[in-house]
């Protein structure tokens, strides 16, 4: 090949060489300038004021270590018509608060149902008095154990259920009879606020000398008659609180877990009333305790007395009762040993249907004379 031919080709690769390199810079130099650009044209954004720079920038991870109690009492609400509260086995009736009967207690008659259970160790006055039906079976029960023992047949039911004209009856006799300063005068209640108006009391004598102390063979009544549920109503270190002279015959059905607890704890049943109405309502700290091996969960809530029914807070999947109180409200009573299945809670309990129509009217006491 010529020499003149080779020194051309080379200028020619050089010159598109040198081409193309000045081409690169080129479009080096335009992407450096239009990033630098959009540089200069940034602002810097500070940091929200929301965000927490003090502490650690960790995630905080839930605890699961902790097992999750398989006891703890789920509640919801049952609609209880409000009237109720002055319904069931803790109604406190005294000289305060009077009894306002609805008239369909369901009494039976004592001696009835003794010819119904072949109970023959233990009698009544005559076939006319009464009890609730719920309370027949624990007290012939209590009196069925004291015979196994000490096979003594001389108690006599000597009062039970009254109507309001019949305590009328006796009030007027006693104030009659009587002066209010003579200490060994009965104590007969103003109609209207004795507790034999409720059905849940009786009175015991026997039928040699009519004269029960509670003493004797029949101490072993006043002392175990809790286990059964009962207490003695008026006992004789709480005359000041009761307002009636001791009365060791009268006794009074409230449910074995309550009749335990108060017993255990010397109280009256105005005292244990109050003890429940203010140091343990259901938004706060439950009255949790033990009686006769079960285990039980007990609370207080106000009723709604602006309306015809309270939504009362009601345990799931465990047994539980309903009481009013005859003051304010009602007692729920959880029975934390006897879990069963939804809606089993409390077979007996008839609620409100959820769509009744709510009186606006104020409800009060004297409407349920």
């Amino acid at each position: 090949m010529p020499k003149n031919k080779v020194s051309r080709e080379k200028s020619i690769r050089r010159a598109k060489t040198l081409t193309e390199f000045v081409f690169c810079v080129l479009i080096i130099g335009a992407g450096v300038y239009v990033v630098k650009g959009e540089v200069d044209n940034a602002t810097i954004v500070p940091q929200s004021k929301f965000v927490d720079t003090s502490g650690s920038n960790e995630i905080e991870v839930p605890d699961t270590t902790q097992p999750i109690d398989p006891d703890k009492v789920i509640f919801t609400y049952a609609p209880v018509s409000t009237k109720d509260k002055f319904k069931g086995d803790l109604i406190l009736v005294n000289n305060q608060y009077e009894y306002f009967s609805t008239g369909d207690e369901n009494l039976v008659s004592i001696m009835t149902k003794n010819d119904e259970t072949g109970r023959d160790f233990f009698t009544a006055v005559d076939y006319t008095y009464m009890i609730i039906d719920s309370v027949y079976e624990p007290m012939a029960q209590m009196i069925e154990d004291f015979y196994d023992i000490y096979q003594n047949d001389t108690l006599i039911i000597y009062g039970s259920h009254r109507t309001k004209d019949f305590q009328q009856q006796l009030y007027d006799q006693f104030t009659a009879t009587y002066s209010e300063d003579d200490e060994e005068a009965p104590i007969v209640a103003k109609p209207g606020f004795s507790e034999h108006e409720t059905g849940y009391a009786f009175d015991f004598s026997e039928v040699i000398n009519y004269d029960y102390q509670g003493t004797g063979d029949f101490e072993w009544l006043n002392n175990n008659c809790y286990k059964y549920g009962f207490i003695i109503r008026y006992p004789e270190d709480k005359e000041d609180i009761t307002e009636f002279r001791y009365e060791p015959w009268h006794f009074r059905y409230v449910g074995v877990p309550h009749a335990t607890y108060m017993t255990e704890n010397n109280l009256c049943l105005e005292e244990y009333t109050d003890l429940l109405r203010m140091n343990y309502p259901y938004e706060g700290e439950h009255l949790e305790f033990t009686a006769e091996g079960a285990d039980y969960e007990v609370f207080f809530f106000a009723s709604d007395d602006s309306s015809d029914v309270t939504n009362v807070p009601v345990p799931t999947g465990y047994k539980y009762d309903i009481s009013g109180n005859n003051v304010d409200g009602f007692v729920v009573t959880v029975h934390k040993s006897e879990k069963v299945a939804p809606g089993e809670e409390n077979l007996d309990m008839t609620t409100i249907p959820t769509e009744t129509t709510i009186d606006e009217t104020e409800t009060t006491a004297a409407e349920f004379e």
